[in-house]
C-alpha cells in the first residue's frame, strides 16, 4: 500500500525506533551517575516516570485515538527518561505520574502523538509539577556518592540556589573564608555530578559523553548545544566583567543547573526545534538570552526549561523566516 505524508520526504537509514534507542544509549551515563549519586530513591523514579509515561502513551492510543499503540518507537521512554532527569530524587511516586500525564497525555498525545507536538513534553511536565508542587520540585536530597542504600534525606541547597540567594559580599566572604552554612562545590565535583540538584543535570562530564554519541551517531548537529551554551557564556562573562559580582561566576554557572542537559537533550528535539541550520542558530542564541534572563534578572535561579519551551513557541515563525530560498524562486519581500 502507497502511503501518503506530508513534506519534506527524506530517505534515510535511521527509523524513529533507531534514533530513540541511540538517544537512550546516550542518557544512560547520566543516569548511572544520578543513582551513584543518590541511591535507590533516583532508580525509583525513573523506573517511575519511564513506566507511567510507556503506560499513558499505550492508553492513549487505543482507548482514546483508536490507533495501534506507538510504544514501539521507544519514544515514550525518552520522554519518561527526561521528565525523570528533570526531578530530585525521592520524588513522590503519585507526583512523578501527573508529570507523565502532563507530558504525554496532554502535551504530546493531545497532538496527535509523536512528530505533531508543539512543545517539549518532557519539560511541559516538568513546568507543570514546579508550578504545581514548588516544595517538592525544590526539595534536594544531599548527594551521598556510591552510597546506594543511603536512607538520609537530608536536603540541601542546589548550587545555583546558593549563588543566587548571595549578594556580592557575602558570596566573596563564602568562596575565600567558608564561613555560610551551604557551601559552594568545587569544579570537580560539579564535573563529575556530586553535587545537589535534579537527577539527570548534576553530571557535565555524563551529558558530554552523551552529547559526543549522538554526534558520532549522527543524531543531532551540534549547531544548538554551542549557539545555545555558547551565547550564554559570552553574556555570563559580559556581566562579570561589568559587575565583578562573585554571582556571575562563569564556569559555576556552566557546570551546574539544566544548562547542559537542556542544549543537548531537550533543545535539539526534532518536533519542537526548526529544520534549518540557520533557524537551530536562532532559536539556540534565543534559547541562551532568555536563559541568562532568568538566571540573572528573576527571582528564579534556573531559566532552561522556561528558555526552551519558550522559543519552542516561536519554531513555527523561525521555521517561515529561515526556510533556506529555493533555487531560481524570488525571495518574498516582508
Amino acid at each position: 500500500m502507497l502511503k501518503i505524508s506530508t513534506a519534506p520526504h527524506l530517505n534515510a537509514p535511521q527509523s524513529t525506533q533507531s534514533i530513540m534507542r541511540d538517544v537512550i544509549i546516550a542518557l544512560i551515563p547520566a543516569g548511572i551517575v544520578s543513582v551513584c549519586v543518590f541511591g535507590l530513591s533516583a532508580l525509583i523514579v525513573i523506573l517511575t516516570s519511564v513506566a507511567g509515561c510507556v503506560a499513558i502513551e499505550y492508553f492513549a492510543c487505543k482507548k482514546l485515538l483508536h490507533c495501534p499503540p506507538t510504544t514501539w518507537d521507544l519514544s515514550a521512554i525518552v520522554t519518561g527518561l527526561l521528565l525523570a532527569y528533570n526531578l530530585p530524587a525521592g520524588f513522590p511516586i503519585w507526583m512523578t505520574l501527573i508529570g507523565c500525564l502532563v507530558a504525554v497525555g496532554l502535551t504530546k498525545m493531545t497532538y496527535g502523538g509523536i512528530g505533531k507536538n508543539i512543545f517539549n513534553p518532557a519539560l511541559a511536565g516538568r513546568v507543570f509539577l514546579f508550578i504545581s508542587f514548588p516544595v517538592e520540585m525544590t526539595t534536594w536530597p544531599r548527594p551521598h556518592l556510591f552510597d546506594f542504600m543511603n536512607t538520609d534525606m537530608q536536603t540541601g541547597a542546589t548550587t545555583l540556589g546558593i549563588l543566587k540567594h548571595l549578594d556580592a559580599e557575602t558570596s566573596a566572604t563564602a568562596l575565600t573564608h567558608g564561613s555560610t552554612s551551604e557551601q559552594l562545590p568545587d569544579y570537580l565535583n560539579m564535573f563529575i555530578g556530586n553535587i545537589g540538584g535534579s537527577l539527570g543535570e548534576i553530571s557535565t562530564l555524563a551529558l558530554l559523553l552523551g552529547f559526543i554519541y549522538m554526534l558520532y551517531r549522527k543524531i543531532i548537529s551540534w549547531h544548538i548545544p554551542v549557539y545555545y551554551v555558547g551565547t550564554f557564556f559570552v553574556l555570563t562573562s559580559i556581566h562579570w566583567l561589568i559587575t565583578q559580582s562573585p554571582q556571575a561566576e562563569i564556569l559555576t554557572h556552566l557546570l551546574s543547573g539544566g544548562l547542559m542537559l537542556g542544549a543537548i537533550f531537550m533543545a535539539t528535539d526534532y518536533t519542537t526545534s526548526p529544520m534549518s541550520k540557520q533557524g537551530r542558530i536562532i532559536f539556540a542564541v534565543g534559547c541562551g538570552i532568555l536563559t541568562y534572563i532568568i538566571r540573572f534578572y528573576s527571582p528564579y535561579p534556573e531559566g532552561v526549561s522556561f528558555a526552551i519551551l519558550i522559543m519552542n513557541g516561536f519554531v513555527p515563525l523561525i521555521d517561515k523566516i529561515s526556510v533556506p530560498r529555493v533555487f531560481g524562486v524570488r525571495r518574498k519581500q516582508w
